[in-house]
C-alpha cells in the first residue's frame, strides 16, 4: 500500500510541475515539406539504378506503366498521389478472381510473350525482370505467375522432352492450359523424397495409375488448384514391378476446359491465410487416376510400353538429383524477389522519416526529423546497405542460372539455397524494422510495409525451409573439404579459394581506415568461415568415430551448421558487392558504393559469432559497432538518393512516403 501510495504522489508531483501549453492560436500546425526539397543528389541516382536492378531496366518501366494505366490495378488517389494496390478488404474469392483478371489483362498486352516458347540469356532475365515487377505490385500475382511458368511451365521444360514440349509449352504460354505444382503433401514438404503418392503402370493398356492411398498423401498447398488450374505436374513414387524406383513426375488434368473437376479426382480449398489470398491453394487426392504412358515427364528416366523401366543414371541417389535439380529456378525467383519488398520498404520509411518529425531538442525550436536522429539512422541505413548487397548478389544468382551448364548445377544449388534462406530472412527483418520505423502508420495496409509482412512470411518456407536449405549448403561445404582433403588437392569454387591461403589475422587494434579496408573486410569474413568449415569437419568426424551415423552426426552439429550457412551466404554476398563496385569508374557513385560496401562487412562482422569464437576481442567489436554509428552518419545525407535509386514508381510506393498530412486530412474521408 505504502509503494502504491508513493508512486501515486509521484505521478501527483509531476503533473503540478507541468506548465500548461500556450493557447493554440500561438502553435503552428505542422507542414509537409517534400524530402526533395531540402536533401541533394550527389551521385546520378539513374546510373545507380541500373546498376542495381542490372538488366531489363526499360522492360520494367514498361511493366510498371501498364499496370498504372488499368482500373484493374486498384487505382486509389492519396494525398494528391494515385497508388496502385490491391484490396485486400475484398473477401478471399473476389481477391483471386482480382489476380486471375490481372493475369488475363497482362497476357493480352503481351507481358508473357517467349516466356516459355523462347530459348536464350536474354528471354530468362527479360522474365526475371517481369517478375521482380509483379512482387512489387502484389506477392499473389507474382506466386500465381511463378507457380504457372516457373513450377508447372518448368517442369515441363527441364523434366519433359521434346513431345512434351510441343504438346505444353505454346498453351501455357498463351493460358489455354493452366497449370499447377502438385509436390508438397500433408505429411511431406521439404522431404520430398518421403512423398507418398504412389503411381504403377498398366502394361496392358500402356497407362500409369495415380493413388492417394493415405489422408497424408493428399497433395496440399497446391497453388492454383482451388479454382483455375486445369492441369498440374503430380510428384509421386514410380512402382513398376513391384521395385520402387523413387520420385517421378507426371502430367495430369484435374479440370475440364469448362472448370470442372476430372473423374476420379478430389479437389478442397486450403482456406484463408495471413497472406497470399489472391492465390487459390488447393488440396488434391487421386483415385485411380489414369494418365497415358506418354504423361511421365522422361528427361531423367521412363517406362518401355511393355512395362520396363529405362534410365542412363543407375545411382537412385544421382537420379533423384537429376530431377531436382531444373527446379532450383524456383528458389532464384524467390530469392530475387524478395530483394523488392526491402527495396519498397526502405523506399517508404525513409521518405516517411525524411518528413515526420518528433520532439524538440530545444524550446521553441522545430521537432527534430526522424532520419536526423542516431538512433533511426542506426536502424535504416544499414539496412540500405543489406539491400545494396543482396541486389548485387541476386544479380550474380541470376546471370549463374542463366548460364548454368550440367556441371554447374551443384554450384547453382548451393547457392540459391543459400541466398534464398539468407534474403528471405533479411527481407523479414528489414519488413519489421520499416514497420516499427513507421510508427502507427505501419499498421495501415495502404501504407503497405506491415502487410508486407504477412504476405511475405511464407517464403522463409516454400521451395525449402530455410533451416533446411542452410543445412544443405553446410553439407555441401563439408563434402568439398573431405574431397579436397582426399584429393590431396587445392580447394577450387563456391568461392573457398581462400582455404588455400594463410589463415588471415585480425589486427589487436583495428582503426577506422582499417575497418573500412576491403581487404580487411574480405579477410575477416573468409576467417569465420575458414573457422567454422574446420570447426564442422572436426565435429561431424568426431560424431562419426564415436559410432553415431553421417546424418545422426549432421543432426548433432547443426548449430555450427547453421552458423557456418550463414557465414559461407555473408562472404559470398559481400564478393558480389566488390565485384559490382570494381566495374565502376573514380567517381561518386563509387564512393558511395564503397561506403556503403564497408557498412554491409561490418554488419556481418557485429554478428555474435565474431566475439564468441574470438575473431574480435570485446573491444575490437566496440570499435566495428562505432565504426558503423559514424558511417551511417556519414551516408544520412544520401538516404534519400540512395532509396530513390531504387527505381519503385511513386504509385508503387504509399502514402506516408509522400504527403502523409493531406492523405490523411478531413477533405480526404
Amino acid at each position: 500500500m505504502d509503494r502504491a501510495f508513493q508512486r501515486t504522489q509521484i505521478l501527483t508531483d509531476h503533473l503540478l510541475q507541468f506548465s500548461p501549453p500556450s493557447p493554440l492560436s500561438s502553435n503552428a500546425c505542422l507542414s509537409y515539406s517534400p524530402p526533395e526539397l531540402s536533401e541533394s543528389y550527389a551521385f546520378d541516382v539513374k546510373e545507380m539504378r541500373k546498376l542495381i536492378d542490372g538488366h531489363n531496366v526499360e522492360e520494367r518501366d514498361w511493366l510498371f506503366g501498364l499496370m498504372r494505366q488499368s482500373k484493374l490495378f486498384n487505382p486509389e488517389e492519396k494525398g494528391g498521389k494515385v497508388f496502385v494496390l490491391p484490396d485486400y478488404n475484398q473477401s478471399t474469392e473476389q481477391q483471386r478472381e482480382m489476380t486471375w483478371k490481372r493475369i488475363e489483362y497482362l497476357l493480352e498486352r503481351g507481358a508473357f510473350k517467349g516466356w516459355l516458347t523462347e530459348e536464350g540469356e536474354e528471354i530468362e532475365m527479360r522474365k526475371f525482370a517481369g517478375f521482380e515487377v509483379s512482387s512489387i505490385y502484389d506477392h499473389s500475382l507474382f506466386t500465381k505467375l511463378g507457380v504457372h511458368f516457373f513450377l508447372w511451365g518448368g517442369a515441363i521444360k527441364f523434366l519433359g522432352t521434346k513431345h512434351h514440349h510441343e504438346k505444353w509449352l505454346r498453351g501455357t504460354e498463351n493460358y489455354s492450359i493452366k497449370g499447377c505444382f502438385a509436390m508438397t503433401e500433408l505429411g511431406h514438404g521439404s522431404n520430398v523424397r518421403g512423398v507418398e503418392t504412389v503411381t504403377t503402370y498398366d502394361s496392358n493398356t500402356g497407362e500409369f495409375v495415380i493413388n492417394t492411398p493415405c489422408e497424408t498423401a493428399q497433395k496440399y498447398w497446391i497453388g492454383g488448384a482451388a479454382n483455375h488450374a486445369t492441369h498440374t505436374v503430380v510428384f509421386s513414387q514410380l512402382h513398376i514391378n513391384g521395385t520402387n524406383q523413387g520420385v517421378h513426375a507426371f502430367i495430369v488434368q484435374i479440370r475440364d476446359a469448362d472448370g470442372n473437376i476430372c473423374p476420379n479426382v478430389r479437389i478442397a480449398d486450403c482456406g484463408h491465410k495471413i497472406g497470399l489470398n489472391g492465390v487459390d491453394n488447393g488440396r488434391i487426392w487421386f483415385d485411380n487416376v489414369r494418365v497415358p504412358r506418354e504423361n511421365l515427364l522422361n528427361s531423367v528416366a521412363d517406362v518401355s510400353l511393355d512395362g520396363k523401366y529405362l534410365s542412363s543414371i543407375e545411382n537412385p541417389d544421382q537420379r533423384f538429383a537429376a530431377f531436382m535439380a531444373p527446379l532450383t529456378v524456383g528458389r532464384v525467383n524467390i530469392a530475387c524477389a524478395s530483394v523488392y519488398q526491402s527495396k519498397v520498404a526502405l523506399a517508404i520509411s525513409v521518405r516517411y522519416a525524411l518528413t515526420r518529425r518528433a520532439f524538440s531538442l530545444k524550446p521553441n525550436e522545430p521537432e527534430v526529423l526522424l532520419l536526423d536522429y542516431p538512433s533511426h539512422q542506426r536502424r535504416l541505413i544499414p539496412l540500405i546497405a543489406k539491400t545494396y548487397a543482396m541486389s548485387f548478389a541476386a544479380n550474380y544468382l541470376k546471370m549463374l542460372y542463366v548460364k548454368r551448364t550440367p556441371q554447374s548445377n551443384k554450384i547453382i544449388h548451393i547457392v540459391s539455397s543459400s541466398f534464398k534462406a539468407t534474403f528471405t530472412w533479411t527481407n523479414m527483418q528489414i519488413l519489421q524494422e520499416c514497420r516499427e520505423a513507421c510508427g502507427g502508420q505501419g499498421l495501415k495496409t495502404e501504407n503497405r510495409v506491415g502487410h508486407l509482412k504477412g504476405e511475405y512470411d511464407v517464403q522463409s518456407t516454400f521451395e525449402g525451409d530455410n533451416n533446411i536449405l542452410m543445412q544443405q549448403v553446410s553439407k555441401a561445404l563439408f563434402a568439398e573439404y573431405m574431397a579436397a582433403q582426399k584429393r590431396n588437392k587445392a580447394f577450387k569454387g563456391l568461392g573457398l579459394e581462400h582455404m588455400n591461403k594463410p589463415c588471415p589475422i585480425i589486427p589487436s587494434q583495428l582503426t577506422s581506415s582499417t575497418l573500412r579496408s576491403s581487404q580487411f573486410l574480405m579477410d575477416a569474413l573468409c576467417l569465420r568461415e575458414r573457422d567454422l568449415l574446420n570447426r564442422f569437419v572436426v565435429d561431424v568426424s568426431k560424431c562419426k568415430s564415436e559410432g553415431e551415423s553421417t546424418q545422426q552426426a549432421f543432426l548433432m552439429c547443426y548449430q555450427l551448421a547453421e552458423d557456418l550457412g550463414r557465414a559461407f551466404s555473408d562472404r559470398a554476398i559481400f564478393q558480389t558487392f566488390i565485384e559490382a563496385e570494381a566495374t565502376l569508374p573514380a567517381d561518386s557513385l563509387k564512393d558511395i558504393l564503397g561506403t556503403l560496401r564497408s557498412l554491409y562487412a561490418l554488419i556481418c562482422l557485429e554478428d555474435a559469432s565474431y566475439v564468441q569464437y574470438g575473431y574480435l576481442s570485446v573491444e575490437n567489436g566496440a570499435s566495428v559497432r562505432r565504426e558503423i554509428t559514424k558511417i551511417c552518419s556519414e551516408l544520412r545525407p544520401h538516404a534519400l538518393a540512395l532509396v530513390t535509386s531504387f527505381g519503385i514508381p511513386d504509385a508503387f510506393l504509399s502514402p506516408i512516403a509522400f504527403n502523409w498530412i493531406e492523405a490523411n486530412s478531413w477533405s480526404s474521408v
